[in-house]
Parts: C-alpha cells; sequence; structure tokens
C-alpha cells in the first residue's frame, strides 16, 4: 500500500502539484499521465523518495520494497551485468557482498562465524541461494544473450543497457514497481513480454508510458495529473479516454435528463466490461469496472491537437518503386535487395530489427543519402510531406513560429496572410502570443508540434513519418493517429506506437540484410503468424544479426 497524503511540490512560482491525497493498493497497476511538463517522471521520483515534495507526505507499509527503473544508461558502467540485476534487491545485494566477504577470510572468530550463520538464514529467506540463475534468466528472457551477463554494462550498446536496468528493477518481485518509459527501446517481442509480466503482477505497479497499447494491456487504474492535482481513474487508458470524452459530450449537452445521461454510461461500462474479457488482464479489470461509481466518471480538461492532412491533388497510379535497395553503414549491412512498390492506397508500416535500417531507408528514399545499390523512382504526382527522425535542422535560426511556418509554404499555394498560418499553428495549440514565440527556446515536444503544422501546410499526398510520436503527449499522439487514420493519400511510417501500427497500417514491409518481407496484412496479424516468424528468424541469423 502506497499513501500519498497532502502532497505538495511548487517550483517558485510555478506549482507542479497541490495537495494531492491518492492511496495504491496491491494488485493494481497504475499508469500515470498527462501533458508534457506536467510532473509524471517527478512524481514517480517523489514515490521512490528520490525526490523530497514541498509538504506532505508518502508513506508505504512497513518491510515493503521499493523498485525502480534507472534512466541513466552509464550509472552501472563499471559493473558486471548479472550484478547490476542483483542490485535491484538492495538488501540481498548487501548480504551477498558481506558473505562472501567473511568466507574470503583464511580464518574466522566467533563473532565471524555467528554473523555468517545469520546471513545464510538471510540469503536463504531473500532466495540468494537462485539469485543469479534467475537473474540470468531474466536478462535472457528480455533479449540479453548469456555471452553478455559476465561482461561489464560498459560493453554493451545503449539498446541492451535499458534491457538490463529493466530486468534490474524487475529482479526480486519487488512489492511497489515504478516504471518511467520502460518500453524504450524494446522490441515488438520483448514489450509483449513485458505486457505479460505485469499483467499477472502480484504487487503495486506504477507507470508511466506514452504507449496507448501498453497501458492498454498492463494497467487497471489511470493516474491523471491535470492542473495541479492527481486523480485516480478505474480501467485502462482506453477506457479513460472515451469515457473522458463521453462525459464531455454529455455536460455540454445541458437539455438532456440526468437519467438518460446515466443510462448511456452505464450502457459504455457495460460495453467496455465485455471487451475487457478479452484483455490479458479480464478479470481484475472486470472487478474494478463492476466496483465503478457513475459519479467518478469526468470529462477531461485535456487540449487535443487538430491534425487534419489534406492533399492539394490525388495520387496517380504511378507513386514509389524501389528496386534492389541496399544501403551499408560503417561496413554493416543494414538492410539488403530490398524491391516493392508503393501503390496509392497503402499505407506501409516499416519494421526491422535493426533501427538505424529504419532512417537509412528513408534517407536513401528521399535522396539524402546514397545507397550502396539500387534505384528508388518516385510517380510525377506525389507530393511528400517528411517528418524525419532528427528534425533539429530545421530549426537553426531564432525566428517567431509565425516566420518558421511562412518559410515553408509550398509555391502552389498562393493566397498566404496571417490568419491563414495562425490556423495552422492554432490547430497544434499555439494560441494568441504563443505564434511569437522563438523557434530557439522550443521544448522537443513543441518543435514536433510545429514539424506536423509544416506537414499539413504542404497538402500533401504523401507521408513520411520516422517515429512520430517522440516527445508528444498522449494527447497529441491520439490526435495525430486519427488525423493518419483519416488521410486519404499514401503513408511510409516506422514507429514503436502499436496502436498506431495496428489503426493505421493496412500493409507491413520489414527491412532485412536478407530482403524484405513485404505482406498486405494488419500489424497485429503479421507478429502473430507463425510462419511470417520463422520467415523472420530465417532473415536475421544469415545476416549476424540480433534482435534490438
Amino acid at each position: 500500500m502506497i499513501q500519498v497524503k497532502e502532497l505538495s511540490l511548487s517550483y517558485g512560482k510555478r506549482v507542479l502539484f497541490d495537495e494531492v491525497n491518492l492511496g495504491f493498493v496491491k494488485g493494481n497497476c497504475y499508469g500515470v499521465i498527462g501533458a508534457n511538463g506536467a510532473g509524471k517522471s517527478t512524481f514517480l521520483k517523489i514515490l521512490s523518495g528520490a525526490l523530497e515534495p514541498t509538504r506532505g507526505s508518502v508513506e508505504t507499509d512497513p518491510g515493503e520494497r521499493i523498485a525502480v527503473l534507472q534512466q541513466d544508461q552509464n550509472q552501472f558502467d563499471d559493473c558486471r551485468v548479472i550484478h547490476t540485476v542483483l542490485m535491484g534487491y538492495s538488501r540481498l545485494w548487501k548480504t551477498m557482498q558481506e558473505r562472501e566477504s567473511i568466507y574470503s577470510r583464511s580464518e574466522l572468530s566467533e563473532e565471524e562465524g555467528i554473523r555468517a550463520a545469520h546471513l545464510e538464514g538471510d540469503f536463504g529467506e531473500m532466495g540468494g541461494y537462485t539469485a543469479e540463475s534467475n537473474a540470468a534468466s531474466l536478462l535472457s528472457e528480455l533479449g540479453v544473450r548469456e555471452d553478455y551477463h559476465a561482461q561489464p554494462m560498459s560493453a554493451l550498446p545503449g539498446h541492451l543497457k535499458v534491457r538490463v536496468l529493466l530486468a534490474q528493477a524487475l529482479f526480486g518481485n519487488p512489492d511497489i514497481l515504478l516504471l518511467d518509459e520502460p518500453t524504450n527501446n524494446l522490441d515488438v517481442e520483448t514489450v509483449s513480454w513485458l505486457e505479460e509480466v505485469l499483467s499477472g503482477y502480484e504487487n503495486i505497479v506504477v507507470v508511466v508510458s506514452h504507449d496507448r497499447h501498453f497501458l492498454d494491456a498492463v494497467c487497471t487504474h489511470v493516474a491523471d495529473i491535470d492542473f495541479g492535482k492527481i486523480r485516480i481513474y478505474t480501467g485502462n487508458y482506453t477506457f479513460w479516454y472515451e469515457s473522458s470524452q463521453l462525459a464531455a459530450r454529455q455536460q455540454g449537452d445541458r437539455n438532456r435528463k440526468m437519467e438518460d445521461k446515466r443510462k448511456e454510461l452505464l450502457e459504455f461500462i457495460a460495453r467496455f466490461s465485455a471487451n475487457a474479457s478479452k484483455s490479458k488482464q479480464a478479470t481484475s479489470r472486470k472487478k474494478a469496472l463492476e466496483k465503478l461509481v457513475i459519479e467518478e466518471i469526468r470529462p477531461s480538461n485535456r487540449k487535443y491537437p487538430g491534425i487534419i492532412f489534406k492533399q492539394h491533388r490525388d495520387l496517380g497510379n504511378q507513386v514509389l518503386q524501389v528496386s534492389r535497395l541496399s544501403r551499408i553503414m560503417n561496413g554493416r549491412l543494414l538492410f539488403g535487395d530490398t524491391s516493392f512498390s508503393l501503390n496509392k492506397a497503402d499505407k506501409v508500416a516499416l519494421l526491422s530489427r535493426d533501427r538505424m535500417a529504419l532512417t537509412a531507408f528513408f534517407e536513401s528514399i528521399r535522396g539524402e543519402a546514397p545507397a550502396a545499390q539500387g534505384s528508388v523512382e518516385w510517380g510525377t504526382t506525389v507530393i511528400k510531406a517528411c517528418l524525419p527522425l532528427d528534425h533539429n535542422g530545421f530549426f537553426t535560426g531564432d525566428l517567431t513560429l509565425m516566420d518558421w511556418l511562412r518559410q515553408w509554404v509550398p509555391p502552389y499555394i498562393t493566397e498566404v496572410d496571417e490568419p491563414f498560418l495562425r490556423g495552422f499553428l492554432g490547430k497544434m495549440l499555439f494560441s494568441g502570443d504563443e505564434i511569437q514565440k522563438r523557434t530557439s527556446v522550443l521544448s522537443g515536444g513543441e518543435k514536433m508540434r510545429c514539424m506536423i503544422a509544416r506537414m499539413m501546410l504542404q497538402q500533401p499526398n504523401l507521408l513520411i513519418l520516422d517515429e512520430p510520436t517522440n516527445h508528444l503527449d498522449l494527447e497529441s499522439i491520439t490526435a495525430l493517429n486519427e488525423g493518419l487514420s483519416g488521410f486519404k493519400g499514401a503513408i511510409l511510417l516506422a514507429t514503436r506506437d502499436h496502436q498506431l501500427m495496428q489503426t493505421v497500417a493496412n500493409r507491413i514491409i520489414e527491412l532485412t540484410p536478407a530482403g524484405c518481407i513485404d505482406r498486405v496484412t494488419s500489424f497485429d496479424d503479421y507478429i502473430s503468424d507463425e510462419r511470417i516468424h520463422a520467415l523472420r528468424e530465417s532473415r536475421y541469423p544469415a545476416a549476424g544479426l540480433t534482435a534490438a
């Protein structure tokens, strides 16, 4: 049990939390949501004890162990991988160290012998005799090969360090598990494994994530940070989102009777409860929904961007022809022998176990970096709008947002005035005097919203998107998802957002060193098809690659 009492946190005049009172109960998983800068990560630091609030307290039951997903990838560079995981259970690790220190001595005093006996008892009770094998199994399940286990953390690439730190947090079944963006740098299979683990976790989990599919799969409750308050709602993210939208519509309809509104809410809960039976947390979520009080459902105060991509002209039949394209970087084959034709109705999710291959592919088809071999031919009707992984080069000056956007007006748009440009910025939640904000002081999320405004301005019929959810809050991701789902043109998309791929893509192309795998199917069907899985496995080992 975690009790948050009268918690407040302020930095000067800025109040982040104001008299927050909450309770977190064993057996539940709480997804912490809120706009960028609302204080999600800060709240987890307060729960862990790493940050002191201005006022109030956080109380846990005596003897409960808290584990935290560490964010500094280089923090344990001098430690062996297996030891880094064991350190997650600090009491066990200290016992192991003292035990080894005593047994390394040539002779033991009577006092040392008694101490060793006590340590052996504690060591056994904490599962010390199987600790290393359990840690090794956990690492292997997270995709960290056994030959890495005895190596120092400094020898691992960044994406594997993240997995070791996740193993550290999970090790020893802590009573309270605090996870900040745990799916970052995980592949689809590993995220699915983590969903299974957390769905059956019997203790308290508090997680911050921008992955809506992940939140839906693991969460029984949502902790919503808004206007300095935190409110806990029953259900996963989708239930919170849909119920808050329903409540907002009802609030706006003042003429309807209270009984009609209550009936509509009850029907909504019943429908969601039926759908919950298909989820990994069916039993716990359904029980939680059965206890839900209608009055708990409230409208959200969130503001959602308006992301609508209109086409200047329709695509012709010839869109894109990629022929035997390959790319080598630093002597490593990222992808090879890639050939496909893009049709005007295609919305393609691009995959690869080597993340660099996706960005390299986009660079090659945009003509920004030469391919090792092959050709790319674009149709004459194509109007591209691109969102690259690294877009900092678009913000090198110190312009106002209005002047910044004006420089990207395409030549086929002739009537451009301030209200026209202000409309695009307004859709991305830049209103009033904010349009005079300088590009040099923009946050990562603000830059991404500017890039999306730029794409809408260009009126494209083909979108190229490399990790478009980076730096966006859940509201912007939801709006982007709706905008891409309603787009009538073609899309080439690379993203780690499961729900975005599942709801937008109608075709999957996976880039491998041994050629691409191309299927007209949904993302969920692609990753669950055993025949495709076998084909994928055969493509990567042949090139000497492991899952990244």
